[in-house]
């Protein structure tokens, strides 16, 4: 039976974060509110727990899991390749609504799905995804819907489409909005533009001028 917790009673956020840690890590589901959407998300480095994520999702390796991490300091140990630009787009953006796809460090034992040795990173602007992050570190979330679904605005259509797949919802009211992250490829010498999402070319033109949009 899934455990639900209302973020906004103190009480009920100290208990739900608590829960919520000790779920990830057993290798379960949580569902988690961001700056965006719900996240449904897992212990980035349980290869069980991450397919068991797309499992809930009925979403296919194709489509590999995102990670969302607590801190920049953080990327330090999960890619390489870094390069200047990127940085700036991190001290720019994060914590926000923008998505980085970088390569990973080839050493991570972790199964994201189908990534081709890159991984796709985001720190949310969402106090209760930062505590929980904080706590247990890298973690793989996916928008909390069914695949073909809309992504849910509050806990309740998250909890209507995954129900008991989940062990712990985080319910921290409506979502501040609904427009995805924007995803930005730095993996190679200039920036590109995958996804627009909250923030577009011209808005990240301000601090990569030479980004490039792709088709």
């Amino acid at each position: 039976m899934a455990r639900r917790y209302d973020t906004n009673d103190a009480t009920d956020r100290s208990t739900g974060l608590r829960e919520a840690a000790s779920a990830v890590r057993r290798g379960e589901l949580v569902v988690l509110p961001t700056d965006t959407v719900y996240g449904i998300g897992a212990d980035a480095f349980s290869p069980e727990a991450c397919a068991d994520l797309l499992d809930a999702k009925g979403r296919g390796r194709n489509m590999p899991t995102p990670v969302l991490i607590g801190s920049p300091n953080t990327l330090h140990g999960l890619v390489t390749d870094f390069s200047e630009m990127a940085w700036e787009l991190v001290d720019a953006f994060w914590p926000g609504a923008l998505t980085l796809v970088a390569k990973q460090q080839p050493s991570l034992q972790w199964d994201l799905g189908d990534t081709r040795g890159t991984v796709a990173i985001r720190m949310p602007l969402h106090p209760v995804a930062i505590e929980l992050l904080t706590e247990v570190g890298p973690m793989a979330v996916s928008s909390a819907n069914l695949t073909g679904h809309p992504a849910p605005e509050d806990c309740d259509a998250a909890q209507e489409m995954l129900g008991d797949s989940v062990s712990v919802y985080l319910d921290g009211g409506p979502t501040p909005g609904i427009v995805p992250s924007s995803i930005v490829d730095v993996t190679g010498k200039v920036p590109v533009l995958l996804r627009a999402g909250a923030l577009d070319a011209d808005e990240l033109r301000k601090v990569v001028p030479d980004l490039e949009v792709a088709n």
